[in-house]
C-alpha cells in the first residue's frame, strides 16, 4: 500500500464512490453511477500507474488522465445533486474530497513540469 498523501486520498475517495454508486444501485439509478464509478476509482489507479511511468512524459501524461478524470467526478457530482440523488451534505463532503485531489495533482503536475 502507498503512503504518499496523494495515494492514500485518493483511494480513500475511491472508497467513497464505490460506497456512493452501492447507494445509487439501490435506488435504481444506473446511469450516473457507471459513469461516477469509472470516473471517480480510475483517478487512483492513475496515479499509482504514473508512480511507475517510463518516464517524466509518461507520468505527466498519467497525471493529467488523473486530473482529467478528476474533473469529470465532480461533474457527475454535481449532476447527482441537481437531480436529488445525493443531498447537499453528501455533495459538499464528496466535492471536497475531489476538488482536494485535483488541486494535489495541479500542484505535483507544476512542479514536474518546472523541473
Amino acid at each position: 500500500m502507498r503512503n504518499d498523501k496523494l495515494s492514500v486520498k485518493s483511494m480513500d475517495f475511491a472508497v467513497e464512490i464505490i460506497n456512493l454508486v452501492k447507494m445509487l444501485k439501490l435506488k435504481k439509478e444506473s446511469i450516473i453511477s457507471n459513469q461516477i464509478g469509472r470516473s471517480g476509482t480510475s483517478i487512483g489507479a492513475n496515479i499509482r500507474e504514473a508512480q511507475y511511468a517510463h518516464g517524466t512524459a509518461d507520468f505527466i501524461a498519467k497525471m493529467h488522465i488523473a486530473l482529467k478524470e478528476a474533473n469529470e467526478t465532480g461533474y457527475w457530482l454535481e449532476l447527482l445533486y441537481k437531480t436529488e440523488y445525493i443531498s447537499a451534505e453528501e455533495f459538499k463532503s464528496l466535492n471536497s474530497m475531489c476538488t482536494s485531489i485535483r488541486v494535489m495533482l495541479i500542484a505535483s503536475l507544476n512542479t514536474i513540469k518546472s523541473k
